[in-house]
């Protein structure tokens, strides 16, 4: 048999289809993504609070560095009542993403079972501090002292509302009827206090909050301390095992404290989603929520606090998988 040699003409555009097709090896490999999967993309919601909280602020400034790490996820912000009203938003998967404290995610769960066995936490934030707002000149000096008088409460849905309910439970008085109960947000309760149509306010957010801090500037008022329905509050049982001892630092609100640290008792914020949610996103967000806090805590300073090491600790919810993924590998 004779072997025919392939013409030189032929082997040169052998050569040219071959370099052509490694070209576009290489052009492809420039412009994908290098390892793993797709950069997330598409609309999503974030469930914060009363458009004066911390919470709204947080998640005004949050969007802005998700802008920046994920420009394909298109953020949405949704103001609510408050922690248990976001997380009847995940439920109902109007929001994605929810900011809601540790006691109401467990009374979610106390509640509502099959809904909460959804949800995921991706990380611990901060402290909620509860603050017990009176005109300077109140005579309150406890919230067991409020009895008969006009208590602003927290909206319908909100975790102040919550809190607020178990606090005067602990102060010995009735929610229903030792006190008459004004049940709106800290969008309304400090210029309802200014007006004179409140005697008092209770109020559980980051330190310090920009409503408190405005109506100081307009209203010589006080805090309450409320270390002392500590005791009493945990006696009401489990549900109430979120709650700790903690101080208002001096600074927090100089105007008001005038130097003094007021004793008070503490909650943990979560960043919470559920099960739903693809592991790569929220892998991404958690991220983004670490990364972000010194930016963050520039304007809201409670944001400080968040931290790569106590940001795992997100009782009584498990971790996403997907922020899980981070925290495994930003261990040393």
């Amino acid at each position: 048999m004779v072997s025919v040699l392939p013409r030189a003409g032929g082997r040169r555009a052998l050569l040219a289809a071959a370099a052509a097709l490694v070209a576009l090896g290489l052009l492809l490999w420039w412009l994908l993504p290098l390892g793993g999967p797709p950069a997330p993309g598409g609309p999503l919601t974030l469930s914060t609070g009363v458009r004066s909280g911390v919470y709204a602020r947080y998640g005004e400034l949050l969007k802005q560095d998700l802008r920046r790490d994920l420009p394909r996820v298109d953020v949405r912000l949704r103001n609510s009542a408050g922690s248990l009203d976001n997380l009847s938003q995940l439920a109902s998967g109007n929001a994605q993403f929810a900011i809601a404290t540790a006691d109401a995610v467990a009374e979610q769960q106390r509640l509502k079972p099959r809904e909460a066995a959804r949800l995921r936490a991706c990380a611990r934030l901060y402290d909620d501090y509860m603050q017990l707002v009176v005109r300077a000149d109140s005579p309150v000096g406890s919230a067991k002292d409020l009895g008969k008088l006009r208590v602003g409460v927290g909206a319908d849905g909100s975790g102040v509302q919550l809190i607020t309910r178990r606090l005067v439970a602990a102060a010995g008085l009735d929610f229903d009827h030792d006190i008459e109960a004004v049940r709106v947000g800290i969008d309304r309760m400090p210029k309802l206090l200014e007006d004179g149509k409140l005697d008092a306010f209770f109020w559980s957010g980051g330190l310090p909050t920009s409503a408190v801090q405005q109506v100081a500037r307009r209203l010589p008022v006080r805090l309450v301390q409320l270390g002392d329905l500590l005791p009493a509050l945990h006696r009401q049982g489990g549900r109430t095992r979120h709650y700790r001892a903690a101080v208002m630092p001096a600074d927090a609100y100089p105007r008001v404290q005038k130097g003094q640290a007021i004793k008070t008792i503490a909650v943990a914020n979560l960043l919470v989603t559920t099960d739903r949610q693809d592991p790569v996103l929220t892998e991404a967000i958690t991220r983004t929520v670490i990364r972000s806090r010194d930016r963050i805590g520039t304007e809201v300073h409670a944001a400080q606090k968040v931290d790569l090491r106590t940001a795992v600790f997100t009782d009584p919810l498990p971790l996403h998988e997907g922020a899980r993924r981070y925290y495994v590998s930003e261990k040393p």
